[in-house]
């Protein structure tokens, strides 16, 4: 394991956010802060309880594990995409360092600044209603699982992508969308049988109800089935990232 590389990689993508400090931490607090004004106050207070939990209170994990989805794609694929840009993702390849060491850098420090920011709206949701949270040490794995999870997505989008548009096509046009009809301010259990079924069939569901039952104990779907499709979605990503470096895909040429 060649550590040095790996804390290089991982240390100037980190250096990175604290450049953008306002971006990176004001921006998701101020948003995070408008969505209790707009969702807590204004629904929460035609909709008090869901599943026996306030209202503002439920929507805070579906909050947090927007803002993660959101930033581990879009750090991890501008931090291996500005290198194609520029050129010097050459040197990284010709480097002493493996595909592995490449992808715990890039990821590993996406998945650190996701994780940053998902505190950050833990602590400031806090400000906002009263949070127990159930299984604290579960919430924290759940919580890496999903930031390195989408890191790894965001570094196959960044590997894909040749153009900013391209970046911002799939966070914002598939991702987000995702996110909100995945069960982020309701529960599923609210839908009516067919759209409940059609629902099924969108992965973000899992991740958000994994999550939620991290907080209060219920959840929409088995937690069981949730983990293994969690699960099964980060093997698919390590795959693709293997093909990429074994094929060269997008990144040799």
């Amino acid at each position: 394991m060649n550590g040095p590389a790996v804390v290089s990689i991982y240390g100037f993508e980190m250096a990175r956010t604290f450049r953008t400090i306002v971006q990176s931490i004001v921006s998701p607090v101020l948003t995070t802060s408008l969505y209790f004004v707009v969702f807590g106050s204004a629904i929460g207070s035609r909709m008090t309880e869901v599943h026996g939990v306030p209202y503002g209170a439920f929507i805070v994990p579906g909050l947090i594990m927007l803002s993660i989805l959101t930033e581990s794609i879009s750090n991890s694929s501008l931090g291996i995409y500005f290198p194609k840009f520029t050129g010097t993702i050459y040197e990284i390849l010709s480097a002493p360092i493996s595909a592995v060491e490449i992808v715990m850098g890039f990821v590993g420090a996406a998945a650190t600044k996701s994780m940053m920011i998902g505190t950050i709206i833990l602590a400031t949701a806090s400000l906002f209603v009263p949070l127990q949270i159930v299984h604290p040490f579960w919430m924290v794995v759940v919580m890496v699982i999903m930031s390195v999870a989408f890191s790894l997505f965001g570094f196959i989008l960044g590997v894909w992508a040749d153009g900013f548009e391209k970046l911002s096509f799939v966070p914002v046009l598939i991702i987000t969308p995702l996110t909100f009809l995945g069960g982020s301010f309701y529960s599923i259990d609210m839908l009516p049988p067919f759209w409940h079924t059609v629902t099924l069939f969108n992965p973000v569901v899992y991740i958000i109800s994994l999550f939620r039952w991290s907080f209060f104990g219920t959840a929409d779907v088995s937690v069981g089935v949730s983990l293994a499709m969690t699960l099964l979605f980060i093997a698919g990503c390590l795959g693709f990232i293997t093909w990429i470096f074994k094929t060269g895909y997008k990144l040799k040429s």
